[in-house]
């Protein structure tokens, strides 16, 4: 919300200059984010009255302009503005005279004649980008008067960044209470008083959707000056917020919208048919904006319509063939409250926001409509004359706002703001806030005014307190409360632990966005059930995700981009699942490699990364639950994965994880060179670990024995090692995978595993008997089981 101080001092003059007066917004949580002068310095320029123009002799484009400044002789002025004309009043920059850029008026001669100052237009003064010609002054413009202090520019501009509960602040009269109430002086605000009707022209309202809109109000004007011109003062009210002058239809409806927070719209009367019809739209139908675009409509858009067609879409943008045109002399005020629900995050759909979505989006005040309009009719009939019409309402009281009264408790001020405050100031501040309050035995029965839609709860009210009486006036003070704090149980699964793990291992933590886009979504988890956001940042962040990989991906597509090879990332977060239960809420850890195994360098020969690289690193991670050997990897499928190199992480059966080689189809897709290997861990069900337990050292010798198994290929190490470690649980200390082969005298479809078996009692030294035996123990649990031969 951009607006003029000076404007802002009309409403409420409180006794502080520029500085505090951001400040005091600033600490009322109104964060200003800019204050800029009104207009950029320059000195020497006054009101002249061009009196008489002659060609210039030897150039066509150039004028001889005789100017009166109030200084006696006229001013001989050479100007090439087309627009200049006899009797119009101007601003002349006279000779000594400093415009913005520190540019300086001196004695010229133009194609050899004489010109003593300059005919400004609105540009070379600062007070806009661009312009076509001088500019025209109202014609009661005081001849001689500096035109800085006839136009107020010593002034400022002020930009407020509100947050999306304030909406009642965008408008200068929200913004006027709030300073009234702060410095505790009187609100003058301007009196709005009815219009009467000089006319019966009145339209027809029907509501077809009152819970999207459940009051509407319209105004005919007929036969306005179609020649009139926006007074100068509008004009640089709506610049200084940042809006230009366009027509006097359109520039009041933007200073009402500006002064009491109300979009209103104004359409050719000409060119509608019926009446209005307050509707959703036609699937499909198809309406040509203000803009220029043409928008094809949803059925879930609501959209302003007569009889035939659809004319505006509801608080967002007019349709061009509607608008208020040079010819126009009949209009229709339009002032509507349209339920933000039902048109919160339309405009971005259609790629569209304008500063009646913004404020729609976030609640405009339900009583305000009917004052807007008889504001925007009083204005328009002093600008443009016109013969007004009735304002036609049509409302659905079951379908409007109703302010529930809230319950402030006087003990609860004080502990929520760690102060006690005396109760007349709790209601005088409530009150002057504009509050219904009402005296209880522990408090106070407290019902917010219409415009606050940020009122919903007994703390917003004591923030209001807070603010209103000065955070800055809130003593430190330092809690006291008994406290239990809960030790984390040491077989707990620490994520910051594994989080370092991680990048000990030389991965890089990223964190990237919850939402994804479908079409990413689809390419990870096609089959999952997902979660459509109704007000997305944008079209490609519309979906929640059900899984880390979307981001990892993401990442690596953009570092690898940017020429990054050995890519090691990894992510923790929340996936979002729709269940038989619901949404749920599931917290994860996932990684991506992609690249050589090692930097670059002498000592190692260079080679990609694979599948069982990342399985070390799963490993490691599942190593800080104390029960790595607990977990196991079987293999699977997934729609992202390759089917060859895909593995289930499960724990008693369950799984927890799953990890693999991404498809290459997909790596196609998302322009990604290399294998892509990727892993996913849900933590709720590796919560909990085991506790480490010190075991004593045997002082008898440990044995080793090697064998080599033949296997079929579908036989994994882990099968073998279960049933190694279940045929001798009591000797065995651990064993070793220190071969594998295929090739020559290996069937095929077999393969060769080369174990060390090592051997330890606690309580004796083992004979070689009891070693054949164990190892015989062994072997014939792998036949029988796995279907393993020693190998020849």
């Amino acid at each position: 919300m951009r607006f003029s101080e000076a404007w802002l001092r009309e409403w409420v003059n409180p006794p502080v200059d520029t500085r505090q007066l951001a400040d005091q917004l600033s600490m009322a949580g109104l964060e200003v984010d800019a204050v800029e002068p009104a207009a950029p310095a320059f000195t020497g320029v006054t009101i002249g009255l061009v009196q008489r123009i002659l060609p210039h002799p030897d150039a066509a484009k150039l004028r001889i302009c005789s100017v009166d400044v109030g200084q006696g002789d006229p001013l001989q002025i050479i100007c090439g503005a087309a627009n200049v004309a006899e009797g119009m009043r101007v601003p002349v920059a006279t000779l000594g005279a400093v415009l913005p850029g520190d540019f300086k008026i001196k004695r010229a001669k133009l194609r050899g004649v004489e010109s003593f100052g300059m005919i400004c237009s609105a540009s070379e003064l600062g007070l806009a980008e661009s312009s076509e010609g001088i500019l025209p002054l109202p014609a009661d413009a005081p001849i001689g008067e500096d035109i800085r202090q006839w136009l107020r520019l010593d002034d400022h501009c002020i930009e407020v960044d509100l947050t999306p509960d304030r909406s009642d602040c965008l408008g200068l009269a929200g913004l006027a209470r709030e300073v009234a109430v702060i410095n505790r002086v009187a609100l003058t605000a301007p009196v709005i008083e009815p219009v009467l009707p000089t006319s019966d022209a009145r339209f027809e309202v029907t509501l077809l959707a009152p819970d999207a809109c459940p009051r509407y109000l319209c105004r005919v004007v007929r036969n306005i000056d179609a020649g009139a011109a926006t007074p100068i003062w509008m004009q640089e009210r709506l610049r200084r917020s940042g809006l230009r002058s366009i027509s006097p239809v359109v520039d009041v409806t933007n200073y009402v919208l500006l002064e009491l927070g109300q979009p209103m719209h104004g359409f050719d009367l000409a060119k509608l048919a019926g009446e209005i019809r307050v509707r959703m739209a036609e699937e499909g139908e198809r309406l040509a904006l203000l803009n220029g675009e043409e928008a094809t409509l949803r059925a879930d858009t609501l959209v302003i319509a007569d009889a035939t067609k659809a004319v505006a879409l509801a608080g967002i943008m007019g349709g061009a063939a509607t608008a208020v045109g040079e010819e126009t002399r009949d209009i229709l005020f339009e002032s509507a409250f349209f339920a933000p629900v039902a048109v919160s995050g339309q405009a971005r759909s259609y790629g569209l926001h304008t500063d009646s979505s913004h404020r729609f989006e976030r609640g405009v005040d339900p009583q305000l409509q009917a004052m807007a309009m008889e504001r925007a009719t009083r204005l328009l009939l002093d600008i443009a004359g016109g013969e007004p019409g009735p304002v036609v309402e049509v409302s659905s009281q079951a379908h409007l706002p109703v302010r529930e009264s809230l319950h402030l408790r006087e003990r609860r001020v004080a502990e929520i703001l760690g102060l006690t405050l005396p109760a007349e100031t709790i209601a005088d501040i409530l009150q002057r806030l504009g509050m219904a309050v009402e005296r209880l035995d522990d408090g106070w029965r407290v019902t917010p005014p219409s415009a606050r839609f940020d009122l919903v709860r007994e703390v917003d009210l004591i923030a209001d307190i807070g603010r209103i009486h000065g955070y800055d006036a809130i003593p430190i003070t330092h809690a006291n409360a008994a406290s239990a704090t809960k030790a984390a149980a040491e077989t707990a699964f620490d994520l910051d632990r594994a989080r370092l793990a991680l990048v000990d291992r030389g991965f890089n933590e990223v964190i990237t966005y919850s939402f994804v886009s479908p079409e990413m979504q689809a390419l990870v988890e096609p089959d999952a059930q997902t979660l459509r956001l109704t007000n997305p940042l944008s079209s490609e962040l519309s979906t929640m995700r059900t899984s880390l990989w979307p981001g990892l991906l993401q990442a690596a597509s953009y570092n690898q981009s940017r020429q990054e090879e050995r890519i090691r990332v990894f992510e923790s977060g929340l996936r979002f699942r729709i269940t038989e239960d619901g949404l749920q809420q599931t917290p994860g850890i996932g990684g991506l490699v992609l690249g050589s195994r090692l930097p670059e360098q002498w000592g190692a020969q260079a080679a990609a990364v694979n599948f069982y690289d990342l399985k070390a690193d799963v490993e490691a991670l599942l190593a800080l639950t104390g029960n790595a050997d607990g977990f196991s990897f079987v293999p699977a499928t997934h729609a992202a994965l390759h089917p060859g190199q895909t593995a289930s992480i499960e724990l008693a059966g369950q799984r927890v994880g799953i990890m693999g080689m991404l498809h290459p189809s997909i790596g196609k897709k998302l322009d990604l060179d290399g294998d892509i290997f990727l892993f996913e861990l849900d933590i709720a069900p590796i919560a909990t670990g085991v506790l480490p337990r010190f075991e004593k050292i045997s002082r008898f010798p440990s044995i080793r024995r090697d064998i080599a198994l033949v296997v079929d290929e579908s036989v994994s190490y882990e099968a073998i090692s279960r049933c190694v470690r279940s045929a001798v649980p009591e000797m065995l200390k651990s064993i070793v995978l220190f071969d594998v082969y295929r090739g020559e005298n290996i069937e095929i479809g077999r393969k060769s595993l080369a174990l060390g078996l090592i051997l330890q009692s606690s309580s004796q030294t083992l004979e070689d008997n009891m070693i054949e035996t164990m190892v015989g123990r062994v072997l014939e649990s792998l036949a029988t089981e796995l279907g393993a031969r020693l190998r020849d």
